[in-house]
C-alpha cells in the first residue's frame, strides 16, 4: 500500500517529470511502433490481453519500447510484478524475489512476474538463480536486453522463453509520439499553443534517428525555452531548432545524411577501392558521435563481404581494429579504426565467398534434408560398417599431393558449383591451386 510521501512523489512526478517520462504509454492503445508484435491477433498481445504472460526476453535497441512494453504488462496483469535492475541487483536478492514468489504461490495463490531490465549485465550464477524458478513455475520472468540474446544468455534459461525482437522505429512512429505529446493536455504540452514553421516539427522526429527520447527532449527544450508572442503563441522557426540541437544532430539530417546513408557511403567507398572518400565518411560518422563499435563491425562484415580470400588478412586487421576500438575506447580508437579502413579500401577486392554462401544457401532450402553420402559416414560401430558407413572413402593424405578426386557432396547435388574465386589478390592462387585439383574448375 503506497504511503502518503509515495502518493505525494507521484504527484509531484506526474507534473515535473521530464515530457518523455510524462507521456510513456499506459497500454497498447497508446503504444507507437512494434506492430509484429503487439498489432492485432498477434500473439504478444493476445497473451497481455488475457492475462497469460509467458517467460521472454525483449531484446532490441535502446528507445524501441522494451520497458514500457514490461510497464504496460505490469499494469494489465493480476499478477504480483516485481522490478530488478541487472545493474544493482545480486544473488541475494534474486533469493528474496524467490521466496516472496513462493510465499505469494503457496499461500495466496497469486503468480509473480519478475521483469529484469538489462538482464545481459546478469552472469551465469545469477542466471542460474532465475533458471528452476522458470522451469517449476514459481515466477515468469520478462527480461530486456540491447545484446543479442544467443550471446548473453545462457542456453537453457533462453530454451524456457519466447524471445521477442523489437525493431528502430521509423521516423514516421516518432512523429506520431511528438504529435500526441503536442496534443495531449494532461500529461504532454496541450495546454501550450504552439505554431510551427518550415517543417520544424518534422525535424525533429528525423533528428531523433528513431529514438522518441530524443525527440521529446528535443521538444520540450524548444518548447519551454521560446518566449511567447503577444497573443501567447509560441512559434518554433528553424533557428530555435538549430539553437537546441547539439553537434551530433546536423550530422545526421533528413536531407540524405542519416546514420544508414552514412554508413552506407562508407562501405560503398570500401567496396569501390576509393581510400579518400572512405577516410571522410568514417570522419563524418567520428565527428557525429557515431558508436565506433558500429563502424568497427561493419568493418568485418565488409573485409568477408567484399575481400575475403583476395586478401586474407582484411578480416584480421577488420577484427584487430574492434578489439583495439574496445582497449583504447575514443578519440585513440578512431586511428586504428582510420587504418583498417584504408587497408581494406585498398585491398584486392572478392566477393566469391558470399556469393558461394548464397548460392549454397538456396540449395539447402531447395532440399533441406539430402542424406550424407555412405562413404562420408563414420562407422563408429560393425552394425554401420555393415551398412556401408565409411565403404570406399578415400583417405586424402594417403595419394600424392594429399589429395584425391572424389564426391563430397549428396548425390543429387553431385557437380554443383558454389565458389567461383576471381583473378584479384590471394584468390588468384586459390583458383590456380582449384583448377589444379579438379581439372574442370574454371568458369
Amino acid at each position: 500500500m503506497p504511503n502518503l510521501f509515495e502518493n505525494q512523489l507521484k504527484d509531484v512526478l506526474s507534473k515535473e517529470a521530464p515530457l518523455a517520462a510524462r507521456i510513456r504509454p499506459r497500454d497498447l492503445n497508446e503504444f507507437v511502433g512494434q506492430e509484429h508484435l503487439v498489432g492485432p491477433n498477434t500473439l504478444l498481445r493476445n497473451a497481455i490481453c488475457s492475462d497469460k504472460i509467458p517467460s521472454m526476453i525483449l531484446w532490441g535497441a535502446p528507445a524501441t519500447g522494451k520497458t514500457t512494453l514490461a510497464r504496460i504488462i505490469s499494469r494489465s496483469t493480476g499478477s504480483h510484478f516485481e522490478t530488478v535492475s541487472a545493474v544493482n541487483a545480486g544473488v541475494s536478492d534474486l533469493r528474496k524475489i524467490v521466496d516472496g514468489a513462493k510465499e505469494r504461490l503457496s499461500i495466496y495463490r497469486k503468480k509473480t512476474i519478475v521483469f529484469i531490465d538489462e538482464i545481459h549485465r546478469f552472469n551465469k550464477a545469477q542466471q542460474d538463480v532465475i533458471l528452476p524458478q522458470v522451469e517449476e513455475g514459481i515466477f515468469t520472468l520478462i527480461g530486456a536486453t540491447t545484446e543479442n540474446p544467443s550471446f548473453a544468455i545462457i542456453p537453457p534459461l533462453l530454451s524456457r522463453c519466447s524471445i521477442f525482437t523489437l525493431k528502430t522505429l521509423s521516423d514516421e512512429h516518432v512523429n506520431t509520439i511528438v504529435q500526441h505529446a503536442i496534443k495531449d493536455v494532461e500529461r504532454g504540452l496541450g495546454s501550450y499553443e504552439i505554431q510551427f514553421f518550415e517543417n520544424t516539427l518534422e525535424q525533429i522526429s528525423f533528428q531523433s534517428n528513431g529514438d522518441p527520447r530524443s525527440a521529446l527532449n528535443l521538444l520540450e527544450i524548444i518548447v519551454t525555452t521560446t518566449k511567447k508572442d503577444e497573443n501567447g503563441i509560441i512559434r518554433i522557426y528553424p533557428e530555435s531548432l538549430s539553437r537546441a540541437i547539439n553537434q551530433r544532430l546536423p550530422m545526421y539530417d533528413k536531407s540524405g545524411d542519416q546514420h544508414y546513408n552514412i554508413i552506407s557511403a562508407f562501405i560503398k567507398s570500401i567496396r569501390g577501392s576509393d581510400p579518400d572518400a572512405t577516410i571522410y565518411w568514417l570522419s563524418r560518422m567520428l565527428e557525429a558521435g557515431e558508436n565506433p563499435l558500429f563502424i568497427a563491425r561493419r568493418l568485418i562484415i565488409s573485409a568477408s563481404e567484399d575481400i575475403s580470400l583476395a586478401d586474407p588478412n582484411a578480416l584480421s586487421v577488420a577484427v584487430a581494429a574492434q578489439q583495439a576500438v574496445h582497449f583504447l575506447g575514443m578519440p585513440e580508437g578512431s586511428i586504428p579504426l582510420a587504418q583498417a579502413s584504408i587497408y581494406l579500401a585498398t585491398a584486392p577486392k572478392s566477393n566469391a565467398s558470399y556469393a558461394a554462401l548464397k548460392k549454397a544457401t538456396e540449395d539447402v532450402n531447395d532440399k533441406p534434408n539430402e542424406p550424407v553420402p555412405l562413404h562420408l559416414r563414420n562407422a563408429i560401430n560393425e552394425t554401420m560398417k555393415n551398412a556401408g558407413h565409411g565403404s570406399d572413402y578415400k583417405y586424402p593424405h594417403e595419394f600424392s599431393g594429399n589429395f584425391v578426386p572424389q564426391n563430397y557432396l549428396p548425390e543429387s547435388l553431385t557437380g554443383n558449383r558454389y565458389y567461383y574465386p576471381n583473378d584479384e589478390g590471394y584468390e588468384k592462387t586459390i583458383r590456380e591451386r582449384l583448377t589444379r585439383w579438379w581439372s574442370d574448375y574454371r568458369d
